[in-house]
């Protein structure tokens, strides 16, 4: 790989002063951190030459998937500058100022904004795109994964090309990963290298090369101490399908680094064939982060190496030698470089402090414009100088004085202008703001939010016709694939087969391989694949074969997925549904029951839980109208059960948060999900026989959880509850509780203790006689309830047992 290239002079300078500037900023954030300015800072220095190089080939419709230490790139792209640097740093929460994450991540997490102020899409082909970065190593992987298969689907349709105009430009796209070359020995990048190289899509990966891993040498971290080398079995030969091309250059030579990207992002864009690009000998002159010194773990001869191979140095060599630039012009733009730094860091924090100042001010002039005759007005004046003594305040510092004031301000003056009446108008105002600024955008906020999509009602009609749970899967997805154009449907099994259970029968030959297929075994990349696509309009359907394995891919789905629209601010959404099956099938890990491990760990995903395939299908739909994501899980003893077909297939749509009462009592409540929903039933006949009434209630959704407050109404009227599932103890049932009788005050309307009903501590056992006595049944549910009866009213129910 060897060219003949054309320097332009002024081309060269200007990249020159971007590395220099990018430098320059590095050094100044860990100062302001180290003083305090800023909790935590990562920077990328020692990185900035190969940046700027490969940033030259980034184009408008591309997508980067980055990790934290690409300032210089995202600066080189156009997508950032010093100033957002800075107001990154800081934390600042102006999207004007800080557009990437509005506060919400330490610095170096960059997101372009996908979404317009209506939360609507963008023309993303006409702007440079960045997904939004997380912080775990290699979690950007596997949605780098999606990002480039949609590049691929997209060109194999002219139908899909034309529906996603505001996405692709023929599938030319690119995706950008970058990853540190101690990340690659994480499963997420083997795991995502090898689906790449088996999908054959753009994928164009540079791995920045400094050696170390925190303070931890390539020795200890990859085979033959060299990822490249490492990496070699992957690459494409001419006898075997797949495979990637594979590059290697020294991260400090200029001219070589632009031939090779120049060189495998054009194969990669045109070919679609993925490209890894190691970037050898970097340097990271202040080590990993502000946590710590480099100097503890690197030996004098390896910091002596870095300072000779650091990449401006050597950049700045080899200008001279090609007379490109004179030592005095590059002294010139390193001075300058140093003055921009500091202005730019100057203006940020003038931004950052100039509204939060003002609020301080506001409180102060609320506070001292009343005297109020109070025996506290001493304690108040106190709290008024201590803020107005802090330097540099931050909005804890203004709340955090304001609350302590109200508790002193007195109630009972009779002055005009009560203190009190307008600090609490200030504080509510500030509450509002505050809200915004850190815990709003969990879920979508546009007319597409899944809270705000009408419910339709499954219709039934004298031709309806009874058949399995299966069947009406299988008629309702191929109904949402002919009518959503952008809508995919994949995982292991779902292509040729349609599915383990044939949800999906004939729908790979109805629609083809570039809609409905199958993948490798990769839960963790299944899902990155849904996230990627996702965030480049297409409609996504993620199978994960079974519940029990979702915990394969549950930090891409916890870290990212449910992150996605909260971190950017309502910059990007991922409009995916995650479909997967569980409940009461034989074994331990295809009982798919621990759900309490993921209501708490996704919240940004909404979690649904029908009991038979006829809801399953009306959560799709409503999810499909919607642009929120959401984790859908089918019973699994409900494939072969029978139903009636719906007349209006495809376009019935069961509301979320809305539990539906199955059966009306009177003595007590029961509350339950999914697949025990049958046994609750089976449960409640037996106590009928026993004149106990019961108010059965399928919660449904589980996040979002009863919303209209059905369940607490039920408590007001039998003053007694059980909830009951086949989580652990302590797991979903308890988390019920909490909802009922704390958040909707439930707890006063109890004439009993509140009790539960879930499987063992165990994962079932295995065989029928296995799952009969781990997880609760029937007979379980019967004796919880009649035990309840039996103390409330010991006469009218005497002891059985």
């Amino acid at each position: 790989m060897t060219k003949t290239r054309k320097f332009i002079r002024e081309e060269v300078l200007t990249d020159y002063k971007l590395a220099c500037e990018s430098r320059q900023v590095s050094l100044l954030g860990r100062r302001e951190a180290l003083g305090g300015r800023a909790n935590f800072g990562i920077f990328g220095d020692g990185k900035e030459v190969p940046q700027i190089a490969m940033a030259k080939f980034f184009r408008k419709g591309d997508w980067r998937s980055g990790y934290y230490r690409e300032q210089t790139f995202m600066m080189a792209a156009g997508l950032s500058d010093k100033e957002r640097f800075f107001a990154q740093l800081y934390g600042d929460t102006d999207l004007n100022r800080n557009p990437d994450n509005a506060g919400r991540l330490m610095n170096n997490h960059f997101a372009t904004r996908s979404l317009d102020e209506r939360g609507e899409w963008k023309d993303l082909t006409g702007q440079k795109n960045s997904s939004g970065d997380i912080s775990p190593t290699a979690a950007q992987m596997p949605r780098l994964l999606g990002l480039a298969l949609a590049s691929k689907t997209f060109r194999n349709s002219r139908e899909m090309q034309e529906a996603g105009k505001k996405f692709t430009v023929n599938g030319d796209e690119v995706a950008f990963g970058m990853i540190g070359d101690a990340s690659t020995s994480e499963g997420h990048f083997w795991e995502t290298i090898n689906a790449a190289g088996v999908q054959q899509v753009p994928l164009a990966l540079a791995i920045w090369d400094d050696g170390y891993g925190i303070s931890v040498p390539k020795k200890y971290q990859t085979t033959k101490e060299s990822i490249f080398e490492v990496l070699k079995g992957f690459v494409k030969d001419k006898e075997k399908p797949g495979g990637i091309l594979l590059y290697t250059c020294k991260g400090w030579d200029y001219p070589a680094l632009l031939d090779m990207f120049e060189e495998g992002i054009a194969i990669c864009r045109k070919d679609h064939v993925p490209v890894v690009f190691h970037v050898a000998e970097l340097t990271q002159p202040q080590g990993h982060s502000t946590s710590g010194s480099h100097e503890r773990y690197k030996s004098p001869e390896r910091l002596s190496w870095e300072k000779e191979h650091d990449c401006i140095l050597k950049m700045r060599e080899w200008m001279i030698s090609g007379s490109i630039a004179t030592a005095a012009e590059l002294d010139q733009i390193e001075a300058d470089a140093v003055r921009a730094a500091r202005a730019a860091r100057d203006s940020a924090w003038k931004a950052f402090q100039a509204p939060i100042k003002a609020e301080r001010e506001h409180l102060i002039k609320v506070v001292t414009s009343t005297n109020c005759p109070c025996k506290k007005q001493d304690r108040i004046d106190k709290i008024v100088a201590d803020l107005q003594m802090v330097a540099e305040p931050l909005r804890k510092d203004v709340i955090s004085s304001a609350k302590k004031i109200l508790r002193d301000v007195c109630t009972t003056c009779s002055m005009k202008k009560p203190m009190k009446a307008d600090l609490e108008v200030w504080m509510e105002e500030q509450k509002r703001l505050n809200t915004d600024r850190y815990s709003s955008h969990l879920y979508s906020q546009s007319e597409k939010a899944a809270l705000k999509i009408d419910s339709i009602p499954p219709v039934f009609d004298e031709n309806s016709s009874v058949v399995t749970g299966r069947e009406i899967l299988v008629a309702n997805n191929d109904y949402l694939l002919k009518n959503n154009p952008l809508m995919v449907f994949f995982g292991e099994d779902v292509g040729k087969i349609g599915g383990v259970n044939q949800t999906l029968e004939g729908l790979q030959v109805k629609y083809g391989e570039n809609r409905v297929f199958d993948t490798g075994i990769r839960e963790l990349t299944i899902l990155g694949q849904g996230l990627g696509l996702a965030l480049r309009g297409f409609r996504p359907i993620t199978e994960i074969q079974y519940f029990d394995y979702l915990l394969y891919g549950l930090q891409v789905l916890s870290d990212d997925i449910a992150t996605t629209h909260y971190r950017t601010k309502g910059g990007q959404k991922v409009p995916m549904i995650i479909s997967t099956r569980g409940h009461r099938l034989v074994g331990i890990w295809h009982s798919g029951s621990p759900l309490s491990m993921v209501i708490n760990s996704i919240r940004g995903v909404y979690v649904l839980v029908p009991r038979n395939m006829t809801q399953a299908a009306g959560f799709y739909n409503t999810m499909m109208a919607s642009d929120d994501p959401a984790l859908i899980i089918e019973p699994l003893n409900g494939y072969r059960l029978k139903e009636k077909m719906p007349a209006n297939i495809g376009r019935f749509r069961i509301p979320i948060g809305m539990p539906e009462m199955l059966n009306e009592g009177s003595d007590i409540t029961l509350v339950t999900y999914g697949s025990c929903v049958r046994i609750a039933q089976e449960a409640v006949a037996q106590l009928k026989d026993f004149n106990i009434s019961v108010e059965l209630i399928d919660v449904q959704s589980l996040v979002p959880f009863d919303i209209p407050g059905v369940i607490v109404n039920s408590l007001k009227k039998t003053n007694k509850i059980v909830f009951f599932d086949e989580d652990v103890p302590g797991g979903a049932t308890a988390y019920m509780m909490q909802k009922v009788l704390e958040d909707q005050k439930g707890y006063r309307f109890l004439d009993t203790e509140p009790r539960t009903l879930t499987s063992k501590d165990h994962r079932p056992a295995y065989s029928n006689d296995g799952d009969y006595f781990s997880n609760p049944n029937a007979e379980n549910v019967f004796e919880r309830i009649y035990e309840i009866m039996h103390e409330y009213n010991p006469n009218k129910y005497v002891r059985l047992w």
